[in-house]
């Protein structure tokens, strides 16, 4: 009987996120503010009240859902006591943070320069992703190695639910031969670049420097990895694990399928949004998922 915490990624955020943790919890406030300061911007007046379209910009979004991740740890440290962790692309680093390998201020610095650097890497290249429904892993990955150009598996979230990243002619023509081979559905997503995908290299030796740099510590628990998929605690390998991330696919339904070989029966969403806890109930109907409950409810 072990508990698994999990925390979301980008696409998670909405207008008003966090206030009521700002407004109930001075732990919750303390943070906030700090990360005004280190972020220079007022990102609490985007959160709380900006428009969806403030929200979306990658420099806003990638640190709004680090922010509310880690704080709902953070606010709720009796409820958070994980026996493992897992995130999911950004929500890698909202679970290092939570799980004491990173420091606040480190991770989100860290999130600071990964969203900048995947914004950069986004306007040099016009490129996309598109989530395939109804086809199983092997057809998407053959598919999209016979396809011309850049396309690749981006994030494998459930079976019969894998997004592909690339440029926008190859996810054109890797669209249409997903339908041909049977997928029931082949959606472009409104993203602003195709992540996970050789395209983002640049990004990568960008965060590179900055991740090697930021000092980590053992975590209270193993993280499963995206990269890796399996139970981490060496802080070497999880760094090299993270600059890595950004250029590989997102291998959750493996982290979840491990987390549960290796024990786990319940999984906890820490973070805006419940889109984990659906992901894991498609991957495995036997375990348990829910929400951590805020200090507010």
């Amino acid at each position: 009987m072990k508990k698994a915490f999990v925390f979301p990624g980008q696409g998670a955020q909405f207008v008003g996120m966090g206030k009521d943790m700002y407004d109930s919890s001075a732990v919750a406030k303390q943070l906030f503010e700090q990360a005004n300061e280190i972020l220079g911007f007022r990102i609490t007046d985007v959160m709380f009240s900006g428009t969806d379209e403030d929200l979306r910009q990658t420099k806003v979004t990638q640190p709004a859902v680090f922010l509310h991740s880690v704080i709902l740890a953070k606010t709720n440290q009796d409820k958070f006591n994980p026996d493992m962790v897992a995130g999911h692309s950004l929500g890698e680093f909202s679970a290092l943070v939570a799980a004491g390998a990173l420091s606040f201020e480190e991770g989100l610095v860290l999130v600071s320069k990964r969203a900048m650097a995947m914004q950069k890497a986004c306007e040099a290249i016009p490129s996309t992703m598109a989530a395939i429904i109804g086809l199983d892993n092997e057809t998407v990955e053959k598919v999209c190695a016979g396809v011309d150009g850049v396309v690749v598996p981006a994030n494998y979230n459930c079976p019969g639910q894998l997004v592909i990243s690339g440029t926008f002619e190859a996810i054109d023509k890797a669209c249409e031969a997903m339908t041909a081979a049977g997928a029931r559905r082949a959606i472009k997503l409104s993203v602003g670049g195709a992540f996970h995908s050789p395209l983002m290299q640049p990004a990568k030796e960008e965060l590179a420097a900055a991740i090697e740099a930021a000092k980590f510590s053992k975590p209270q628990c193993p993280i499963y990895q995206n990269v890796s998929t399996v139970g981490e605690t060496d802080p070497a390998t999880i760094q090299k694990n993270l600059v890595a991330q950004l250029t590989s696919p997102v291998k959750w339904t493996q982290c979840v399928q491990n987390m549960i070989a290796d024990g786990a029966t319940e999984f906890v969403e820490c973070g805006p949004g419940s889109v984990l806890q659906g992901l894991v109930r498609k991957i495995n109907k036997e375990v348990s998922a829910s929400p951590i409950v805020d200090v507010a409810e």
